[in-house]
């Protein structure tokens, strides 16, 4: 279980977390969304214990994470910038994962390296961009932390291999359940795996539920600009768009069957929202806050 009361991160006068207040149940994959700025980077370094909170507090299991060995061990965060040394080579990096880790699988760490096609033999400098991202992905999935943090790991990454990445990091929850939130801007490619979503919005928790419940906040309304028009008066329109006679409007919220009834007895077409595209209706138009608060009732 992790407990974040009144969480607060500032540099300076800068506040990159402001006041959260989140309970995280164990074994669930958690999908960590922001706008960059949002505050997640810093979220993420707090509960991985890289750094303290300005003001509140963390729990993980009860305990304080920061300079707590015991706790740490049974973390992984791994980040885009890959925290290892240029000069080691891939071998040598496996291999102070697998002493750092009372959970390491070396046996899953050589198949992981086998997907991605990474040299044993390579420094990690002489890694492509994509290359240093794979290896990411094995220490994190390999490592079998019952807390996995995974920030930006696919930077760099072609198509195939966040395809693998995403078919490894499932298939390996499913055998081996823990605790993994992953923060990605690539919310479309991604969504089919968050159990429960996390939205932050300039360092306020901004949404915290399951990802249905949060995919069923919107629906996209598709008709005669004069149809739809007619329908969605009255209501909270995240966003519309019209191309010639035909109109678009996504709403908040849900809609009942007698509404859903009446918008096809109108011509009209209902479909649901993305992830993406609903948090992006959501953390869009910083002068529009009004509209956004009323959208997350």
């Amino acid at each position: 279980m992790i407990s974040l009361r009144d969480l607060t991160v500032r540099y300076g006068g800068t506040v990159a977390v402001d006041g959260i207040t989140l309970d995280l149940a164990p074994g669930k994959i958690y999908g960590l969304l922001g706008r960059n700025g949002s505050g997640k980077t810093s979220l993420l370094s707090v509960l991985a214990a890289y750094r303290r909170p300005s003001a509140g507090t963390v729990t993980v299991n009860g305990d304080d994470p920061f300079e707590n060995r015991a706790r740490m061990r049974k973390t992984a965060f791994i980040r885009d910038s890959l925290d290892v040394t240029d000069q080691d080579r891939v071998d040598k990096v496996l291999d102070l994962a697998g002493r750092l880790r009372p959970s390491w699988d070396a046996e899953y760490a050589a198949h992981l390296i086998d997907v991605f096609e990474l040299n044993r033999r390579k420094r990690v400098s002489a890694l492509s961009r994509g290359q240093r991202s794979s290896l990411g992905v094995v220490l994190g999935l390999a490592a079998r932390a019952p807390l996995t943090i995974l920030d930006e790991v696919y930077l760099g990454m072609d198509a195939g291999a966040r395809a693998a990445f995403y078919r490894e990091l499932l298939a390996d929850y499913l055998a081996h359940p823990r605790t993994i939130i992953l923060s990605t801007h690539l919310i479309e490619e991604v969504a089919g795996l968050f159990e429960q979503v996390i939205v932050l919005d300039r360092g306020r928790l901004l949404v915290h539920e399951d990802t249905d419940a949060f995919r069923a906040r919107g629906v996209a309304v598709t008709g005669p600009a004069a149809a739809v028009a007619a329908f969605v008066a009255g209501r909270t329109v995240l966003s519309e768009q019209s191309l010639g006679g035909v109109r678009q409007a996504t709403l908040s919220g849900a809609l009942d069957d007698d509404e859903a009834g009446r918008a096809r007895a109108a011509g009209l077409t209902l479909a649901p929202v993305g992830v993406q595209d609903l948090f992006v209706h959501l953390t869009s138009g910083a002068a529009d806050g009004a509209r956004r608060t009323e959208a997350l009732r």
